[in-house]
């Protein structure tokens, strides 16, 4: 009876995503809000029926009453952070938070199904990070100072990430995090915020080229201490993230192509100068030259994907635990072998759905330091999606990154739970500016119908009753600006 569950279930759970994903899409297509909260309600449900049917399965076959618990927590967070959203913030973008509660629902049931007991931490971790996320848009929203702090991240990044170099044990071959009262902190996740804040600094007004070569220089700072800690992917990822936010700033072609260009150098400049790149680049040519012990982890990988074929072997049917790391790196390998390639092709549309979400309100924000900074995390997180799903499948060498908010890693889910709420700040800021000019334009087409309609020496200039004062240069262009933002 159970076995018959278990492979009902797989194409129950796979439905669910696919449903859950479509209407992520389809919210981007709709303009009639009342349509809009209809999916978004819908999702919802989506949502805790897949967590029910997971952790129905999982309990039947495990029994046991951790996995009732995971399971009730996992509900609780959700109604919980809905309803907190939606009675602080009435303007965040629902559709994102719900993006974000789906993409932890799967990864609180692939590390239930992995380890019990790190999923449980996870939901905890996931937890606290949340309630501290609460006050972040209240910052982005209210504290003007964020935009004129522009060195302080700079440096404060540089000396976080010097600190890890220089005090750090080595991890896997790679300096990674500072531990404090058995504590583990991997500072070069929490210096993604400040490197995006501190580029989108440099670059919100003075474009000269002094200024774009010495913000060029410490962004440059920053990644060479990461290759020196041999943090390949987070270096990947604030280089990447580096040359995107410099074209959107200069919208110059030159800029990004010269930034590759060096990028290009670099690599083989690394490859040359560093054994542990050659060898990650000779295990991904040829994993298969030494299977039992450097290319263990990608074989592994390799064949859990095609042992899960494009539906699964459902939960607790395959073998995920053989996977090196499968709960941290390779964690798309474990959801690909008991969830099954179509559901794992629907969780990546998902992180493509989050990432046109991100895209979307960069693009409405009006002020460039703003802007700037929506694209600048938007871009960290869709190039670690692309770093741990190109690992994973051998379409590039391992860069050792977590897939954002499903894999196991405290100091990475509340980075990314963090930059989140920066771009939920940034969207309710957006809904301010928004609703402040539609304000501004009802005045206006009140006091144009009143001159219309009025006598005639209203129309007359004078003190009693003359024409309104024309707006200045800056005001028209704001507005105009503001106007196209909100027709996007």
């Amino acid at each position: 009876m159970v076995r018959i569950i278990v492979e009902i279930s797989k194409y129950l759970l796979l439905l669910l995503m696919v449903f859950f994903t479509l209407e992520t899409f389809m919210v981007l297509k709709r303009k009639n809000e009342e349509a809009r909260r209809r999916i978004m309600r819908k999702q919802i449900v989506l949502m805790l029926f897949f967590n029910f049917t997971a952790y129905l399965v999982m309990f039947l076959q495990t029994y046991s009453l951790n996995m009732i618990f995971m399971y009730l927590g996992t509900i609780l967070y959700i109604l919980v952070v809905q309803g907190l959203y939606r009675l602080i913030y009435r303007k965040a973008s629902l559709i994102l938070l719900n993006a974000m509660c789906m993409l932890l629902s799967v990864g609180f049931v692939i590390q239930s199904r992995l380890s019990l007991d790190n999923a449980l931490k996870q939901l905890i971790i996931v937890s606290a990070a949340t309630l501290l996320s609460f006050v972040v848009p209240v910052i982005v929203r209210k504290v003007k100072l964020v935009k004129d702090l522009t060195w302080l991240y700079g440096i404060a990044g540089v000396l976080l990430l010097g600190a890890v170099f220089l005090y750090s044990e080595v991890y896997q071959g790679a300096n990674l995090s500072l531990e404090f009262n058995g504590i583990s902190f991997q500072f070069s996740e929490f210096v993604k915020i400040t490197f995006v804040f501190f580029v989108a600094g440099m670059l919100q007004k003075n474009l000269s080229f002094r200024r774009i070569v010495l913000a060029t220089v410490f962004a440059a700072v920053h990644v060479g201490i990461l290759v020196l800690s041999t943090d390949l992917g987070a270096a990947l990822i604030y280089f990447i993230t580096y040359v995107v936010m410099l074209y959107v700033a200069t919208r110059k072609v030159r800029y990004a192509l010269a930034g590759l260009g060096c990028g290009a150098l670099a690599a083989v400049a690394a490859y040359r100068l560093f054994a542990h790149v050659q060898v990650r680049v000779s295990i991904w040519r040829n994993p298969f030259a030494d299977p039992q012990r450097t290319g263990y982890q990608i074989i592994q990988a390799l064949f859990g994907i095609c042992a899960g074929g494009w539906f699964g072997t459902g939960l607790y049917q395959g073998s995920p635990d053989l996977i090196p790391l499968a709960s941290e790196d390779s964690t798309f390998a474990a959801i690909c072998e008991e969830m099954g390639v179509l559901f794992a092709i629907c969780l990546l549309l998902l992180c493509m759905g989050m990432y046109l979400l991100l895209v979307n309100i960069s693009m409405k924000m009006s002020k460039p330091f703003y802007k700037l900074i929506a694209i600048g995390l938007s871009t960290e997180y869709a190039f670690q999606v692309f770093l741990t799903v190109g690992g994973a499948t051998k379409f590039i060498p391992l860069t050792g990154v977590t897939l954002p908010l499903v894999s196991y890693g405290g100091s990475s889910v509340v980075c990314t739970i963090l930059m989140l709420a920066i771009i939920q700040g940034l969207y309710i800021l957006r809904e301010d500016e928004g609703e402040q000019f539609e304000e501004k334009q009802r005045q206006k087409n009140a006091e144009d119908k009143r001159r219309k309609n009025g006598p005639d020496d209203w129309n007359r200039p004078g003190p009693g009753g003359g024409n309104a004062p024309q707006d200045d240069e800056f005001s028209r262009r704001i507005e105009e600006q503001t106007e196209k933002s909100l027709n996007w």
